[in-house]
């Protein structure tokens, strides 16, 4: 008896259903570094090749790319880029990888939310003229909430590429010239996109990109090779990537360019020794589109296999769209080329941002009706309101503006009523019926106005067959709005332009308009500086208006009646002509400062860096500084009081510059290093303060990246103050 009762409970023990033990990786309460362990260690050679593939999926809106054939999507899939708005459509794509794959492992879907996915703001270029980098956060959170309800977890921005030359066309994605500007935008930004919980469910993993130099394109060619000196890498080009990853960004994206002979998708100095190794970058490093097999036609690969191998070893860890390393890497490891650890590396990058995305316990997105996620009436708001501090008042002669009632008014040129090219570049989910037209901002501003609306010519060719119709409208008008500029492919990506001028047509139509002898106030839509020299002595003032998103039209109105009081300063200098590019604020002494200059033009911009106009006076006291002397240790307050002294309220904001006129190696003439904007009500005053911390703002770095702090004397300028103080040992 006692023996067949032991044998009915080992019985028992083999036929009674055993509790399964869940996976470490799919126990949330774990640390993500054991997490990410724990899954790579179930995973096969296979898995983990897919891991490091990204696909593309619905519509892509970059005219360079082709649309694809929608290929079959394997479950194991690491990402895709996707271009739909809608969740079910991702729910469904993240359906088959929870459970068609053998692990379950969430797909990360990534877009291009630049400026915005439905509510579009202003182009990230017109932001930085708005110093408003508060603005900029809100923008970009807002930006990140109608990305993550459609089920994309991962944007393709900030882009803190440093212009250098306005006929590349991707200036308009970037903060301007200046590295500190790109700096302290691309930390708004990115803490915009992620917010404090990256798992938040209205956020998204920020991607700064291009790494690097991709804006030192010869000649303003896209896709070029750039000869980027060492000591201009690191005081110009690196700044705002180490200030974006110390942020917490959590991807990075691999430029197009060749840099120096070794293309940044292949250039392990630039992704390993400096991203990853140096500022200790831990999240994942992405190809741009087809960016890998693009070292075939850049002369560093001799196939496509040589390119996965190239790009693997330098650090690349995730491949997008062409493919290369689904297709070889399994061959290269086996072939001792490529080491399993370097793959084991880039998969644990990627597991670790989508364990923080929180996309292991939230693969699906909630459905929402489109109404109560996209183009909420406060993000409208917020849209207008930060295209409001991004236009800039450019000339405003016998105070011209702001007209708050004219009685007629003759609204002329291809961009009055054009919804599509006030845009912007990289429309995301964007469409032009989402757009309020110049025309419909003014026809709600000037409500009491007579508006006669001419088209007058298109942004380009050669038809005038509105010449004269524009010409009589202009005769019966008391003031003129012409409206002139870009299409919105002219700039971004591929939109090189051999001349920054506007198109001659554009330009005769502005001279006949001239003839009716009315005063002409000029608004300019376009994704990049303008060169104006034959432009500005027809007009009474321009507005520049870049390319100002969903709700510009209104933005712009009340620029021009005076319900908004502008506040923008140029980001990038805009040259007098095409022919004085490069030419930028921050440049250096010349060997024979007066001699060496054009002689055919002048050698100064029509306007420089930080210049914008605005309906009410400012007064600059005079700079008062704590000490003027201070050692390597101290610290150095400089303080100034700035009055409202004109009758309307505005917001001023103050930059603060750094000259040092004597270093080790040459110094640019001056260095924005703090700005700050505050709202100045007329007759009041504001204080401004920047605190001078020597390591930081009086510190250069080497051609090794070493920073330097030399005693000496530096100065500070603000407005058109210079004042000198003393650093000693």
């Amino acid at each position: 008896m006692k023996k067949t009762y032991l044998n009915f409970l080992l019985l028992l023990c083999f036929v009674s259903p055993v509790k399964a033990q869940k996976p470490l990786y799919k126990d949330a309460k774990q640390p993500v570094e054991a997490r990410v362990n724990d899954l790579l260690g179930r995973m096969t050679l296979e898995e983990k090749i897919l891991q490091v593939t990204q696909f593309t999926l619905g519509r892509d809106l970059n005219p360079n790319n082709v649309a694809r054939k929608m290929m079959d999507t394997p479950p194991e899939i690491g990402s895709l880029l996707f271009q739909v708005s809608n969740p079910e459509a991702s729910n469904g794509f993240q359906k088959k990888a929870i459970e068609q794959s053998r692990l379950g492992i969430p797909i990360l879907f990534g877009a291009d939310v630049i400026h915005g996915m439905r509510t579009l703001y202003p182009v990230p270029l017109a932001q930085a003229c708005s110093w408003n980098t508060d603005m900029a956060y809100k923008a970009s959170s807002m930006a990140a909430r109608e990305a993550r309800m459609a089920g994309i977890a991962w944007t393709f921005s900030p882009m803190i590429d440093v212009a250098y030359d306005p006929r590349w066309g991707r200036v308009v994605e970037g903060y301007g010239e200046d590295p500190y500007t790109n700096s302290v935008f691309c930390v708004s930004a990115v803490k915009g996109y992620q917010g404090d919980n990256l798992a938040d469910p209205t956020k998204v993993a920020s991607c700064l990109k291009h790494f690097v130099g991709y804006s030192r394109s010869e000649g303003g060619r896209d896709y070029q090779y750039t000869d980027v000196p060492d000591q201009a890498l690191w005081e110009t080009y690196y700044p705002p990537y180490e200030a974006g990853v110390k942020a917490g960004a959590q991807t990075v994206m691999a430029s197009f360019n060749d840099i120096n002979g070794i293309p940044a998708t292949a250039n392990h100095h630039t992704m390993t020794e400096i991203l990853k190794d140096k500022w200790g970058f831990d999240g994942l490093i992405v190809s741009d589109w087809e960016g890998v097999i693009q070292l075939v036609s850049q002369g560093v690969a001799a196939d496509s296999k040589d390119a996965a191998r190239l790009a693997i070893n330098a650090g690349l860890d995730m491949n997008m769209i062409d493919g290369v390393f689904r297709a070889h890497l399994a061959e290269l490891i086996k072939e001792n080329k490529v080491d399993i650890s370097r793959l084991d590396d880039a998969v644990k990058r990627i597991l670790r941002v989508k364990f923080r995305l929180g996309l292991f316990e939230r693969p699906y997105v909630k459905k929402v009706p489109e109404n109560k996620r996209l183009m909420l009436p406060e993000d409208k708001l917020l849209a207008e309101k930060f295209a409001e501090e991004t236009m800039v008042l450019l000339k405003n002669k016998n105070n011209i503006l702001p007209m708050a009632n004219p009685k007629r008014i003759a609204a002329i040129g291809p961009l009055v009523n054009d919804s599509a090219n006030i845009m912007g570049t990289w429309l995301s989910q964007a469409t032009s019926k989402d757009a309020e037209t110049y025309l419909e901002g003014l026809k709600k501003e000037f409500a009491n106005s007579e508006i006669q609306y001419v088209k007058g010519c298109n942004l380009d060719g050669n038809a005038e067959t509105d010449f004269s119709e524009a010409v009589n409208a202009a005769r019966q008008s008391d003031v003129v709005f012409l409206f002139l500029g870009e299409k919105t492919r002219w700039s971004g990506e591929n939109g090189s332009m051999s001349s920054i001028e506007l198109m001659p047509n554009q330009q005769r139509l502005l001279k006949d308009v001239k003839e009716a002898g009315k005063p002409i106030i000029l608004i300019i839509t376009a994704g990049r500086p303008i060169g104006l020299k034959d432009v500005e002595p027809l007009v009474d003032g321009i507005v520049m208006a870049w390319q100002p998103g969903t709700c510009g039209g209104s933005a712009l109105a009340g620029i021009l009646s005076g319900r908004v009081n502008p506040s923008a300063k140029l980001a990038i200098t805009f040259p007098l002509t095409t022919g004085q590019i490069p030419i930028h604020y921050n440049r250096r002494q010349s060997a024979r400062p007066t001699q060496g200059k054009y002689w055919d033009i002048p050698s100064e911009p029509l306007y420089p860096f930080g210049y914008g106009l605005s309906y009410t006076t400012y007064a600059y006291d005079s700079v008062q500084l704590s000490k003027t002397r201070i050692t390597h240790g101290e610290k150095l307050k400089a303080t100034i009081h700035v009055s409202n002294t004109g009758n309307r309220d505005g917001m001023e904001t103050v930059h603060w510059y750094i000259s040092d006129p004597v270093a080790t190696i040459s110094r640019p003439m001056k260095e924005l290093k703090f700005f700050e904007k505050k709202a100045i009500a007329h007759g009041q005053t504001q204080t401004y303060e920047f605190e001078i911390d020597p390591m930081r703002d009086l510190s250069f770095p080497n051609a090794k990246g070493e920073r330097l702090l030399e005693s000496g004397d530096y100065y500070l300028l603000v407005g058109q103050q210079k004042v000198k103080f003393e650093l000693v040992d």
